[in-house]
């Protein structure tokens, strides 16, 4: 497991909560996403325009410094939370970074920087391009989770990349899905599906019971940790 979830999952908490409404934000609605993903994926700088859905544009930079005010706004009118005060303060030294391009304030907490650091490190040492297929290995054993083989591994004994989970809460996660987002409800499913010895079919978004009768519940919504349908379809097994 990726540390930089805990980051993703934090920023959502910071900015949004249980009373999310309440948080007023400027309306960077995109004309066309999926090719903003791709123009900002392809620009470390976090500069380049994407056009937004009322014909104005407005950058990868623009956009998360407007969440990220919001979320520090928001931030203190709630209860002191240890966890959350450290993901929203890695998300401003994160665009800090991006903003002067000086990466060595987040060279080890930021999944996509550790990666890039050693990327570089990787084509200085071998005099080769990022196009090299030494780096498409490499690229590979980063992302091996085996411990004691895969390179992220070593890069934390090193001392290279931070974490902040133990051994003990990775291990509880294997089997205790997030409590407050639809993995619960995928899990309460699958147990009970199993327990039942029910042939069943999960995806992202879908509960299937294999039956006759074809039975799916749609869960959309990612934070929706409760669904009076999947309970249903639990009951009826």
């Amino acid at each position: 497991m990726r540390d930089h979830h805990h980051a993703q999952g934090g920023y959502r908490g910071a900015g949004a909560g249980d009373d999310r409404s309440r948080v007023a934000f400027r309306d960077f609605s995109l004309d066309n996403p999926i090719r903003a993903i791709r123009e900002v994926s392809h620009d470390i700088t976090g500069r380049r325009p994407v056009r937004l859905a009322g014909g104005r544009q407005a950058s990868a930079l623009d956009i998360q410094r407007e969440y990220y005010a919001r979320a520090v706004e928001h931030l203190q009118t709630r209860e002191p939370n240890a966890q959350i005060e450290q993901v929203v303060d890695l998300w401003g030294r994160q665009l800090d970074a991006v903003e002067s391009q000086d990466f060595a304030k987040v060279d080890t907490e930021i999944d996509w920087v550790i990666k890039r650091k050693l990327f570089q490190r990787y084509q200085d040492r071998y005099d080769i391009e990022l196009s090299d297929p030494k780096i498409a290995q490499l690229d590979l054993a980063y992302h091996d989770i085996k411990r004691g083989r895969g390179v992220f591994d070593l890069l934390q004994r090193n001392g290279l990349a931070a974490r902040v989970t133990t051994d003990e809460e990775i291990e509880d996660a294997v089997d205790t899905p997030p409590q407050t987002t639809r993995a619960r409800l995928r899990g309460e499913f699958i147990s009970a599906a199993q327990a039942a010895g029910r042939d069943f079919t999960v995806d992202w978004v879908h509960l299937k019971l294999n039956d006759q009768a074809q039975r799916t519940v749609l869960c959309k919504d990612p934070f929706r940790a409760v669904d009076e349908r999947v309970k249903r379809l639990i009951a009826s097994m």
